[in-house]
């Protein structure tokens, strides 16, 4: 039975990757850190692990409870927005510290413990990991600068899932444009359901070869510049 792990699955995109993974028929290990987001993994037939994904010393515990797993599909969903800037405005340290931390420290603290699992995954040939990262985060794509503090920190995320792939000896590491997802994050007027957009996703990694490896996907699989 393949396991996936999911980083960030209290609800929206995470939660529905644990959904479909487990209707699949999947071993599903899924992180929240909010009791209702554990109930809701639970609900699932998934094994929930509680960690706030910020902090260092969580972090190395929820390393510690899978040492020596095999993992298949890992994938790091914790994201926040921040700040919905019309312009390049000065931002607050309060806001500058609560994005980057979420968005891009919590992926260079759980990618390095990560990779070695995913390595050992797909019988030791190789699993994928892989962030969700925006189009926003695309410095050749940008031609609006709404939102600029999120855009900042998905280009850092991209970043950081770049330089992991530099490790990778047998894992595929891909970052991922969700799309426009009718989440919290994305508002009901988004083009997308979740269901379409994971949908979408795993069918991307499933298909995915090291030729792959370190590069910036679309939903639907088309390739994204940095």
């Amino acid at each position: 039975m393949p396991t996936a792990l999911i980083l960030g699955a209290s609800r929206g995109i995470g939660l529905e990757f644990v959904r479909q993974y487990r209707a699949d028929g999947w071993r599903v290990l899924a992180v929240a850190r909010s009791d209702d987001g554990i109930k809701a993994i639970e609900a699932l037939g998934a094994q929930a692990l509680r960690a706030d994904l910020t902090d260092a010393g969580q972090v190395a515990g929820l390393g510690w409870k899978l040492d020596g797993e095999s993992i298949d599909v890992a994938i790091y969903n914790a994201g926040v927005i921040g700040p919905r800037t019309e312009g390049a405005q000065p931002v607050t340290r309060e806001d500058f510290d609560k994005v980057m931390h979420v968005n891009v420290l919590g992926p260079m603290m759980a990618l390095p413990l990560l990779l070695p699992l995913v390595e050992a995954g797909r019988s030791g040939k190789g699993g994928v990991l892989a962030v969700l990262a925006s189009r926003m985060g695309s410095i050749g794509t940008m031609d609006s600068n709404r939102s600029w503090l999120y855009r900042v920190s998905k280009a850092a995320a991209n970043a950081a899932l770049k330089a992991a792939s530099l490790d990778a000896r047998h894992a595929t590491c891909l970052a991922f444009h969700p799309g426009w997802v009718q989440t919290e994050m994305g508002g009901k007027e988004a083009d997308l359901t979740p269901q379409q957009s994971v949908s979408g996703m795993r069918g991307v990694i499933a298909g995915a070869t090291r030729q792959d490896n370190g590069g910036f996907r679309n939903y639907d699989g088309s390739v994204i510049p940095w």
